[in-house]
């Protein structure tokens, strides 16, 4: 798809009246998936990231880092930037976006600098079968937090047991999967526990944390019927007659 111009990834949502069935509404996938995205790596960042998180790094500069982006910057005091990503159009892009919004873009020359210093690393890369790992979890500094909304698999599986705490989305869903995301032993809970208190969030200042995650459908879900409902209160999208 990137050889046509277009996102590597392309979803309709299509929202159903669960009485009966009839359709409500259709809604663009790729912006539901990346307000979901977002919006999880959010809920896990107020209770993982430090408070005062200055330093954000980018690992792909596609469609999740600009949401990412904009949910990052509504919860922390971000100043510096460091962006790191294959296409120079999309990371070009991604830059002046960055410093539209008033923040500095940094551009580092390998992935360890890109994270060494950051307080928050978001990991997007596209996944591809000639994808080899190639981020340490030894490269962060005290205090920082990773959310993976790639499965983790740019991460080097042997360096994660560095990370001091390390969440899930979902328990139950990362027990059925064919293939973890991390060695289980690293797990201390999931999302859930997380917002509940049963599960411990960031317990120290120096704590290195992170968030790995699949996703979940119910959050899609409750993102496309949220924007519904606001439409609808609002009179916006396009009706289609019967």
């Amino acid at each position: 798809n990137s050889t046509q111009g277009l996102a590597s990834i392309n979803a309709l949502v299509t929202l159903l009246d669960s009485r009966t069935g009839v359709p409500l509404a259709i809604l663009d996938g790729n912006w539901v998936t990346a307000e979901r995205t977002a919006g999880l790596s959010a809920v896990a960042a107020k209770r993982l990231a430090r408070p005062d998180a200055a330093i954000i790094a980018f690992i792909g500069c596609g469609v999740q880092a600009r949401s990412h982006l904009h949910a990052f910057a509504a919860l922390f005091p971000l100043k510096e930037v460091w962006v790191l990503g294959r296409g120079a159009a999309s990371r070009e892009a991604f830059c002046r976006e960055v410093e539209h919004m008033g923040l500095q873009a940094m551009m580092p020359r390998t992935s360890q600098e890109a994270i060494q210093k950051a307080d928050v690393v978001v990991t997007s890369v596209t996944l591809s079968p000639q994808l080899r790992p190639f981020l340490d979890a030894r490269w962060l500094k005290p205090g920082a937090f990773v959310t993976m909304t790639d499965l983790a698999a740019p991460w080097l599986a042997d360096s994660l047991s560095f990370l001091d705490r390390i969440i899930v989305d979902d328990i139950e869903q990362e027990a059925s999967a064919a293939r973890p995301l991390v060695d289980p032993k690293l797990i201390v809970g999931d999302l859930t526990g997380l917002v509940t208190g049963t599960v411990l969030g960031r317990s120290t200042s120096e704590e290195r944390t992170a968030f790995a995650f699949r996703g979940l459908a119910l959050g899609d879900l409750a993102v496309a019927g949220l924007a519904y409902q606001r439409a609808c209160a609002g009179s916006q999208g396009a009706r289609v007659n019967d």
